[in-house]
């Protein structure tokens, strides 16, 4: 018989149970960052078995990426939104203004 692969989740597990004694030396803070990274990696197990690299760690690492990215697009897209509602109000306060003023 041929050797076991683990499954993706398997390996997953492992990977991050080898990052363990990097993860306690860090901070609190960052412990908490590290470990939401990882759960956000998480997410995409199943697309990361279609991936079959022999080094899944890099798939893991590529997962994180695409999270981070994500969340990096839509606080742009957040503030893109907040500076042109900021802009429409003031151009509406000082339009509010110069007519006040005849």
């Amino acid at each position: 018989m041929g050797r076991t692969l683990r499954s993706i989740s398997q390996e997953f597990h492992r990977e991050r149970e080898a990052y363990a004694t990097f993860r306690r030396a860090l901070s609190r803070r960052d412990q908490l960052a590290l470990d939401e990274v990882f759960s956000r990696a998480q997410i995409h197990l199943a697309e990361a078995a279609y991936a079959a690299n022999a080094l899944p760690m890099e798939t893991f690492l590529l997962a994180m990426l695409l999270e981070q990215h994500r969340r990096v697009l839509a606080l742009r897209r957040a503030v893109q939104a907040l500076t042109r509602e900021a802009g429409q109000v003031a151009q509406e306060e000082d339009t509010g203004e110069a007519h006040g003023g005849c």
